[in-house]
């Protein structure tokens, strides 16, 4: 990849979040049926403080903000703890760091699952680049569908492709009860932030390129061709605010 510019606004969103949290800003339940949006809803308001025009186009939108005067895009997942930290369900939407002109960036924030009252804290949080999830830039999802199931004939049967990504916590140490930011290593660097990680990422030997499923059987099996790019290596910082510290961010598996 080449070099490229970092994105400042990336940083200004980032520091934004992490005052907020310094300063023990709550997320806000509008109501006990709030199960996914409370989150969404607290970071919107570190957009509005960091005075950063964006758009919210929709509740299932992607990605759920998307910036005015840079082509960026975020994506908010918010985590319940304890709870399910180290994968989360891509709702028909493979995560990625370009999508529609726009580069993508992926907020994942954790509060407490039990918590019972309408304001409680965000316990860690991690904004990275969607490369850092996924590399893959060329695959487009589409859902299709195709009729003939059924006794009659008449029944479609859709393939409405869902997927599970790992999160931050699921890839690397280093980031519980932190604030980190997770950008490519062919970024500028910023002052207000200091390294606290290298992160390498190495592409696969192989890809998955289709799969079947056998409605008698309930078996579902992959087709895989050999990676062009196996072994591509992709590099990451993890970064921190100045002055912060704490543990060092590393990849789980290294």
């Amino acid at each position: 990849m080449s070099q490229q510019q970092l994105s400042y606004s990336s940083v200004d969103i980032f520091l934004a979040c992490h005052n907020a949290i310094a300063q023990k800003v709550l997320i806000q339940r509008v109501s006990r049926k709030d199960k996914e949006f409370h989150f969404q809803n607290w970071f919107e308001e570190r957009l509005k403080e960091a005075t950063i025009d964006y758009e919210q186009q929709g509740r299932n939108s992607y990605p759920d903000f998307t910036l005015v005067e840079t082509a960026e895009g975020y994506e908010v997942k918010g985590l319940g703890f304890p709870g399910r930290e180290a994968d989360y369900d891509c709702n028909s939407q493979v995560p990625i760091g370009y999508h529609n002109g726009r580069v993508i960036y992926y907020v994942f924030g954790s509060y407490s699952s039990a918590a019972t009252e309408n304001e409680y804290p965000v316990i860690d949080l991690v904004i990275c680049h969607g490369d850092f999830l996924n590399a893959d830039r060329e695959y487009v999802h589409k859902n299709k569908s195709f009729t003939g199931f059924g006794s009659y004939g008449d029944l479609k049967i859709r393939d409405r492709k869902m997927y599970i990504a790992p999160t931050p916590y699921g890839l690397v140490r280093g980031a519980d009860r932190q604030i980190t930011l997770i950008l490519p290593e062919y970024y500028g660097r910023d002052s207000r932030l200091e390294v606290v990680g290298q992160l390498t990422r190495v592409e696969a030997d192989r890809l998955v390129i289709g799969y079947s499923f056998d409605l008698t059987t309930n078996q579902l099996t992959p087709r895989y061709q050999s990676n062009p790019s196996a072994g591509q290596i992709h590099s990451f910082i993890a970064y921190r605010a100045k002055g912060i510290g704490g543990p060092t961010v590393a990849l789980k598996n290294s």
